[in-house]
């Protein structure tokens, strides 16, 4: 029997560890500070001088799916953003004025 993906970590840890409330061994995901410093190794290791952190991939996921045309709706459901308002920061990046909009026929 397999496990359903919905309890599955994207990032699970090396090791097994002792769940405290319950006793059981399991496999937990990886700690956040781990992915962090892997990050900023490889970010050093590149010879980058901007600021990187995971809360980069979040940003350029919602830029590339607006501008792939995914509806704002879209995306604040995928973000988990309870106001559009938070979710129209992502906007600003794409001022292509009325040049950027594709024909329906284009994508044929």
């Amino acid at each position: 029997m397999s496990t359903p993906w919905e309890w599955q970590y994207v990032f699970p840890a090396d090791d097994y560890s002792t769940d405290p409330r319950s006793g059981r061994v399991r496999r937990h995901h990886l700690d956040e500070q781990h992915l962090q410093r892997v990050i900023k190794q490889a970010v050093q290791e590149a010879g980058l001088t901007v600021r990187f952190t995971p809360h980069c991939f979040r940003h350029s996921f919602a830029t590339h799916l607006l501008e792939a045309g995914q509806d704002i709706r879209t995306v604040q459901a995928l973000l988990g953003h309870s106001d559009v308002k938070t979710t129209m920061i992502y906007t600003h990046v794409l001022n292509k004025g009325p040049m950027g909009v594709v024909s329906p026929a284009d994508t044929l």
